[in-house]
């Protein structure tokens, strides 16, 4: 590789332009620059640039819209939560009042067996009393017969 001063010094001067000749080339391409800078910023980049920002406000928006409806439904959400709160609150209040009112219905129950059970102990313990008075007077009929039949074959 050849080193670039010893290129710069070794180089001849031999009339106008050189190595570094400024003349009208410079203003020349300065100007094709600038004019395809332009000419491209104008079909190419602007076109380009406004798809860009009609893309980011699509997207802007839908985040927006999306942002919208999930507020939404975190609203419903909350809204289903607490109602289903509400339900299950009346669901086991109403349990509890079924419990108690079917507790009421088997202690009503309860008591008019026990009272149909206690009237029939009763009914039997009487019907079994009269019985046993009938039978201890028979018996002692019986037992007052069979006394007199055995004085009467004694006093034979």
């Amino acid at each position: 590789m050849i080193n670039l001063s010893i290129l710069i010094s070794s180089s001849e001067v031999s009339g106008p332009g050189g190595l570094f000749d400024i003349n009208a080339t410079l203003p020349l391409v300065a100007i094709q620059f600038i004019l395809l800078m332009v000419i491209l910023n104008i079909i190419l980049y602007s076109p380009l640039l406004t798809i860009i920002e009609e893309r980011k406000e699509y997207i802007l928006s839908h985040l927006a819209e999306a942002s919208e409806k999930l507020a939404q439904a975190k609203e419903l959400t909350a809204q289903y939560e607490q109602d289903l709160e509400t339900a299950r609150k009346s669901a086991q209040l109403e349990i509890a009042n079924s419990q108690n009112i079917h507790k009421e219905i088997l202690d009503i129950e309860l008591d008019i067996s026990q009272k149909y059970i206690d009237s029939l102990l009763d009914t039997i313990s009487n019907d079994l009393l009269d019985k046993k008075k009938t039978a201890l007077d028979s018996l002692d009929s019986i037992v007052q017969s069979l006394c007199t039949e055995v004085e009467s074959k004694l006093s034979i």
